[in-house]
């Protein structure tokens, strides 16, 4: 069984809940555990990273935006023109 990340170009729904879910874990670590004020911060921050990401990746599934698909290569490639070959 092959376990899939990216899904039409998207994160899969598990993926970017899961993201969500350990970035607010990490958030809570570092304001209720007593850590020292380094780790605290790494924490803080990483966590508010991660949540970020899944966050965003949720926003752009409702939008039916694609952030991780390569139709962008398709598009600039449909901008050369034959002298651009030629010159290759």
């Amino acid at each position: 069984m092959k376990i899939k990340l990216i899904e039409d170009g998207n994160l899969t729904s598990w993926l970017r809940l899961l993201l969500i879910v350990i970035g607010t874990v990490f958030v809570v670590v570092a304001i209720e555990c007593k850590l020292e004020i380094f780790w605290a911060r790494v924490f803080l921050l990483l966590g508010f990273a991660i949540a970020l990401i899944g966050g965003m990746t949720s926003r752009a599934k409702l939008l039916h935006i694609k952030p991780f698909d390569n139709s962008y290569k398709k598009a600039r490639d449909s901008y050369k023109t034959k002298d651009d070959k030629n010159n290759e």
